[in-house]
């Protein structure tokens, strides 16, 4: 019997999701107001990001950690709820550190607070993923992850230009001019944001324990083998996965931080002129994961396959709204309309089923990476950026099915997934050094590998999860 979603539980924790995406996409208003006010290089100018995506990577290390010295997992013993409140305070903790430093124009002190900031995510996301899996029937927990990623990137698309407007004024002003004292005021309001949906969550219906041993039993199909294994190292599944995770968003990063280059190389676009091509490839991500949720919603078939057309196209049109706020021309982006269209194909004939769905759209990672290597101006640009649309449902696959069938030790792989996020950083730095040897565009190859790991393991986690009786085929044509 298929179990509904709990929405008033899921819309609660998908506010987590928001604020993820809110800050991950004002990092980049942050990192030139710092190269400005601390005259730093521009490799200086990265420890913005550098400090805040290894904060991922060192918070997974310690919450694996302190689970061994325990003895169990963490969020075992406290709670998924509590987790999710205590990562927020602490996120809380390194957005009020804004205030000392900018007082003291303290660089060092800066981007020590978005680490923080970053160790408090870690937390958050090991906690919430699980729990968006469980909210509702498993076999369309990866359906959920996409929604609540699709918030992610509702957030990536407005936190860019709310931080911008606090800093500067004026979010059409372009000034650069920015001093430190200015950066205090917008993170101190996030701080409070924080610390108010710390307290909100903890009084909220949002599970505090979840019962892992009754959440693999659901996974596997009749007559599956259940496995009791004592580290999630243990499980195929897990391990691959975490490669997975590693090289997605490898990929995913890499693609847009080294766009700029490739427009202003290949298509002599000036630096001003660059930011609505990145902004289209992040609201690709929100256009591919607003339509790979409508699984997740209890309506019908006819209503679903309405939305499946329906909510791609409202996404896009955020993303064309946001940009003529922003008075950029955006008549130039609606071609792009039709690779929307072929997007949506790809996410029908995927059924839902997260190892297909993988599948299918790591292969057209693959081909829209190819293209864009293989051709010329508009054409490749777009190539490139539809990479956006391929990736967007990537990280609820692949942790979908990495975790799946782990039990009790989801919690301590799902800490692992996590500390992968440094992925996004070093395969950036891996093609950076390739570009330097073969030209940009040829070095979108090492994107083209990611993929193709990513295709390997969906076919292999299929048969990995077979073997355990657990099959999201029977599970996804049988339940709708």
């Amino acid at each position: 019997m298929n179990q509904k979603t709990n929405w008033s539980q899921f819309g609660t924790l998908i506010t987590v999701f928001f604020f993820w995406g809110f800050v991950a996409a004002s990092n980049d208003i942050l990192i030139p107001v710092f190269k400005k006010a601390f005259d730093l290089s521009q490799a200086q100018s990265q420890l913005v990001s550098f400090a805040f995506y290894v904060a991922y990577t060192v918070g997974s290390i310690i919450y694996f950690a302190i689970s061994k010295a325990i003895g169990g997992d963490v969020l075992n013993k406290i709670g998924y709820k509590n987790g999710i409140a205590l990562g927020l305070i602490i996120s809380a903790i390194g957005t009020l550190l804004f205030y000392p430093a900018a007082n003291t124009a303290s660089f060092i002190l800066m981007i020590s607070a978005l680490f923080i900031v970053g160790l408090g995510f870690s937390l958050q996301q090991i906690a919430a993923n699980p729990l968006a899996i469980i909210m509702g029937d498993p076999q369309t927990g990866s359906q959920r992850l996409i929604m609540a990623g699709g918030v992610n990137n509702f957030g990536t698309t407005i936190g860019p230009l709310l931080v911008s407007f606090a800093i500067f004024g004026s979010v059409a002003s372009g000034s650069s001019v920015a001093s430190i004292e200015s950066v205090k005021t917008p993170y101190l309001i996030l701080g409070v944001a924080f610390l108010l949906v710390a307290v909100f969550i903890k009084l909220s219906s949002v599970p505090n324990k979840i019962d892992l041993e009754h959440v693999a039993e659901e996974e596997a199909a009749v007559g599956g083998k259940i496995l009791h294994k004592s580290s999630a190292f243990q499980y195929p599944q897990l391990v691959l996965g975490m490669i997975g995770i590693f090289v997605y968003v490898g990929v995913e990063v890499s693609t847009a931080s080294n766009l700029p280059a490739y427009m202003q190389q290949h298509l002599g676009v000036p630096t001003e002129k660059i930011a609505p091509y990145i902004s289209l490839y992040w609201a690709s991500l929100m256009i591919g994961r607003w339509t790979g949720a409508v699984g997740a919603f209890d309506v019908s078939k006819g209503a679903k396959q309405v939305l499946n057309f329906l909510l791609p196209y409202i996404a896009f049109g955020v993303f064309l709204t946001v940009n003529s706020i922003m008075q950029h021309d955006v008549t130039q982006f609606f071609v792009y309309a039709f690779v929307i269209a072929l997007m949506i194909i790809c996410d029908i004939l995927s059924k839902g089923n997260p190892a297909r769905m993988l599948l299918i759209f790591a292969s057209m990672g693959i081909l829209a990476l190819c293209i864009g290597m293989l051709t010329s101006g508009m054409v490749s640009a777009y190539a490139f950026i539809s990479v956006g649309l391929f990736c967007s449902t990537l990280w609820p696959c692949i942790f979908t099915l990495a975790v799946a069938g782990l039990g009790k030790n989801t919690g301590q792989g799902s800490s692992l997934l996590i500390m992968m996020i440094m992925g996004g950083g070093i395969i950036s730095v891996l093609q950076g050094l390739i570009a330097d040897k073969i030209g940009i565009q040829f070095s979108y190859i090492i994107g083209v590998c990611c993929f193709a790991y990513l295709v390997f393991y969906a076919v292999r986690c299929k048969t990995i999860l077979k073997s355990q009786g657990i099959d999201y085929d029977v599970k996804i044509s049988g339940g709708h």
